[in-house]
């Protein structure tokens, strides 16, 4: 499963700081505007302790953690929905993504530049905002125009549906809003918006970059962030990328640790990141474990048995049977599988079983 968080902001923030240290990649940086030009694209692992557990209970021949792909996309000033600067490649590359981590500036520095020449988080995030929200109002305004006639005057239920759908966003964007605050429940609803591919319906995830001293506590420009968007329903979270470069730069865990406690920190700002990037994409982790492979396996929350056996291969999918479950802390705490089978610990389970994360899976298949 491929997913993707894509990391954007105003020019010169710390976005290409922030990826090098999340990524197995390194972007280009630099202190001035456009420094990335060309979107680069990181695959990195989803830090969970639950595996190391795994791995050390059944001593297999490998470990494979999950994974998220993170894309660095190149900044944006406004005017950006009208071509300006670099932005139609960057609402492209944006429209390409699953959800979108908005890096913050939230830290003074005279020697770094800022575009707009002050440091303002609100504005700068309103920036973005607009200039997406302009993009996806051009794109509904288009839509609108095809729609319309088979909606009012050709009585198609689907498309008076989706024009309505429409005109909601549309009523939604010209207030200043983004589509996500548009509320939906009908399914017939959702799989349309999904098809819209719009820009500002993407999950968000601002990210706050602070100074070294700011790491933990956050400061008032991280107060004034959380403040501007509490209605949005998203996610805050405060992390230093200079601290994070300078972490990544320590070759032992034991010199990573003892940098961390020095600063007050229990763990890295980038795991808590894609911990919290893995949970933005609505995810969670199955696992399989044995002799041969511990691996986490990455599918949606909700998703059901046969769905998570595609993951592993498509004909275990179309061949379903059953599922064997065992949940993780009766794996741990029985200290087998042979054991949690003889406690009766172990499940069987069919189509309809929602999977549950942490759930360690066998599936059976015939083809």
């Amino acid at each position: 499963m491929s997913l993707k968080c894509g990391i954007v902001g105003l020019p010169n923030i710390g976005k290409s700081t922030l990826f090098n240290c999340i990524s197995s990649s390194k972007a280009q940086s630099a202190n001035f505007p456009f420094c990335t030009i060309d979107p680069q694209t990181g695959s990195t692992n989803v830090p969970d302790k639950r595996l190391d557990v795994l791995t050390e209970m059944c001593h297999p021949k490998r470990t494979i953690p999950a994974t998220v792909e993170i894309v660095d996309i190149a900044g944006l000033v406004k005017g950006a929905s009208k071509g300006e600067g670099l932005g139609n490649q960057f609402l492209a590359n944006i429209r390409e993504t699953d959800a979108i981590l908005h890096v913050l500036r939230c830290f003074d520095d005279d020697n770094i530049t800022h575009v707009d020449g002050s440091v303002d988080p609100v504005r700068d995030k309103e920036v973005v905002d607009t200039e997406l929200q302009l993009k996806d109002l051009e794109s509904i305004e288009a839509r609108l125009k095809k729609v319309e006639k088979m909606a009012t005057v050709g009585g198609d239920k689907d498309s008076k549906k989706l024009y309505d759908l429409l005109l909601r966003y549309r009523d939604a964007l010209n207030q200043g809003k983004s589509c996500r605050s548009v509320s939906l429940t009908d399914p017939d609803e959702i799989a349309m918006a999904k098809d819209l591919y719009l820009l500002t319906n993407k999950p968000v995830m601002y990210v706050c970059n602070v100074d070294d001293a700011s790491a933990v506590n956050g400061n008032h420009y991280v107060d004034a962030v959380r403040e501007a968007v509490k209605d949005e329903n998203a996610e805050v979270m405060v992390i230093s990328a200079k601290t994070e470069a300078d972490i990544a730069e320590l070759e032992s865990y034991e010199d990573k640790q003892m940098f961390l406690e020095e600063l007050g920190l229990k763990e890295s700002g980038v795991v808590r990141l894609i911990q919290k990037a893995y949970d933005l994409l609505n995810l969670q982790t199955f696992f399989t474990a044995g002799a041969d492979e511990c691996r986490a396996w990455t599918i949606n929350k909700g998703d059901k048995a046969p769905r998570a056996a595609g993951v592993i291969h498509t004909d275990f999918e179309k061949g379903f049977i059953r599922a064997e479950v065992i949940k993780y802390d009766d794996f741990v705490n029985y200290g087998s599988e042979a054991e949690v089978r003889a406690a009766g610990k172990l499940h069987i389970e069919g189509k309809d079983y929602v999977v549950e994360d942490g759930d360690i899976m066998h599936f059976l298949f015939n083809v």
